[in-house]
């Protein structure tokens, strides 16, 4: 048999997803186990029974990067603006009033900024949750708590625990994608102590004709995969290389009997060869109509590259995959608020306003669970004169699709939006919130691992039931 080296190196070359094809053998086993095996089938991304009746069946996480301020944007506060330019409570600053109106929108009537027109066409479907907090006013600790629940230590992100615990309905596909994510954030779509076949899969910026160009030109194939070609194989030699390492992998797994270290290899290389034909025919948006591509603002300014991730959010769930995280940086406004904000905002509003209409028209929406949201917010306080803080006693995001009630406010901040302070919801109660949604019971959802039961939660996390429709 090869070594783990000899046949990364072997077939390294085309299957750039391959770095989650090794696992070790307590990795492996664990995968049998039998509250997480689905009926009648070893393969471990095979769809799972949910512990209860599901409202949700897959996920897309918006992640808006840097602590978008909720204060400017979600979280109406009269009385900030009565009292601008007192004295709060860092360091002297003074407090500002959000330089943008806010309109009740929808039925419902739920308040949201100027800075988000598109977006609040669909205020009836959001539920609004007012009232977040976390544990860290720090990036990089807040984003990973945002994730993993745990902001100091390595442990599983929230897609994969959602493909652990319920495994994917394509098995051409990955079931867990991250999109543009991070260069340095693999910790927040990795699967840590998990079985590694599990940690999402990273997708670069879909690629296209750049803003500018006319409409109705196609939209290109957007892979921005490394590694999907293989430049010295045909597809016919790929084939025999692996059907020869496979057999060799075989023989050895027939003399051993069991060996899930090997049958997890097997495994992981037969779906990366699957992959190569799957995933670019996927990404190819040629097919997409000029009607659609104006509806996430492709081929626009400013909206062309957030647009395109949510058009291909909304492909791959559509295909069957379970959970897809969009990615949108530099929402980290400590100064110049009044100039960045409305860009960032810009960016990101008919995109997803674009994309909620296209589930929802499509039938996808009740069974896809939507969330946006950032890793902390921002102060009432000004900063440097026209900027806002780190913030994360009190903040916003929001959800809709997948069961939630829409066009609800739930909880909220205190009268300046500095703190929570009614039905607040820590990173925990989000987390158990969403796995709730998906039919999973946080506490039941467990992966033994150093001698002890690990969850999501930790021993912690409340379901907000009221948002449950």
């Amino acid at each position: 048999m090869f070594s783990r080296r000899e046949l990364l190196r072997t077939v390294s070359a085309g299957f750039g997803y391959l770095a989650f094809a090794g696992m070790s053998t307590l990795e492996a086993k664990r995968l049998l186990g039998d509250d997480q095996e689905s009926a009648g089938s070893t393969n471990p991304l095979a769809p799972k029974q949910a512990h209860f009746a599901a409202k949700a069946k897959q996920v897309i996480f918006l992640c808006m990067q840097g602590g978008p301020s909720h204060l400017d944007t979600f979280d109406y506060k009269p009385r900030l603006g009565r009292d601008e330019g007192k004295t709060g409570r860092a360091n002297g600053a003074k407090l500002m009033a959000s330089p943008w109106k806010f309109h009740q929108r929808g039925k419902s009537g739920l308040w949201m900024s100027e800075l988000l027109p598109e977006l609040g066409q669909h205020a009836d479907e959001m539920c609004l949750i007012r009232s977040m907090h976390c544990d860290q006013p720090i990036h990089p600790r807040a984003m990973t708590q945002m994730h993993t629940g745990n902001a100091q230590f390595v442990r599983p992100s929230l897609g994969a625990w959602t493909l652990y615990g319920l495994g994917t309905e394509n098995e051409n596909l990955p079931g867990f994608v991250a999109l543009n994510p991070q260069a340095t954030a693999s910790q927040n779509y990795g699967n840590a102590f998990l079985p590694a076949i599990y940690q999402g899969t990273k997708v670069g910026r879909p690629q296209g004709p750049r803003p500018g160009m006319a409409r109705n030109m196609p939209a290109g194939n957007g892979s921005a995969i490394p590694d999907i070609n293989n430049p010295r194989l045909t597809r016919r030699s790929q084939r025999s290389q692996i059907d020869f390492i496979q057999q060799l992998n075989q023989n050895s797994l027939d003399r051993a009997g069991v060996d899930p270290n090997v049958e997890g290899v097997i495994e992981s290389y037969e779906l990366a060869f699957r992959m190569q034909d799957a995933l670019p025919k996927l990404m190819d948006l040629s097919d997409e109509t000029p009607k659609t591509f104006e509806m996430y603002g492709i081929n626009e300014n400013p909206t062309d590259g957030f647009g395109r991730q949510c058009l291909m959010a909304r492909k791959f769930i559509e295909a069957g995959v379970r959970f897809v995280e969009l990615n949108h940086g530099n929402w980290d406004h400590h100064q110049r608020l009044r100039e960045q904000l409305p860009d960032k905002c810009s960016e990101i509003d008919k995109p997803i306003a674009g994309l909620l209409a296209d589930l929802k028209q499509r039938g996808l929406l009740d069974q896809t669970l939507v969330i946006w949201g950032g890793e902390f917010g921002r102060t009432p306080d000004a900063q440097n004169g026209d900027g806002r803080d780190h913030n994360n006693k009190g903040y916003t995001t929001w959800m809709a699709g997948g069961g939630v009630r829409g066009g609800l406010s739930y909880g909220a901040t205190d009268e300046h939006g500095r703190e929570a302070v009614e039905d607040k919801c820590h990173i925990h109660d989000w987390h158990a919130t969403i796995l709730h949604l998906l039919g999973m019971d946080h506490e039941r959802l467990t992966y033994r691992y150093a001698g002890r039961n690990f969850r999501l939660t930790d021993v912690y996390g409340n379901v907000m039931d009221r948002i449950c429709s």
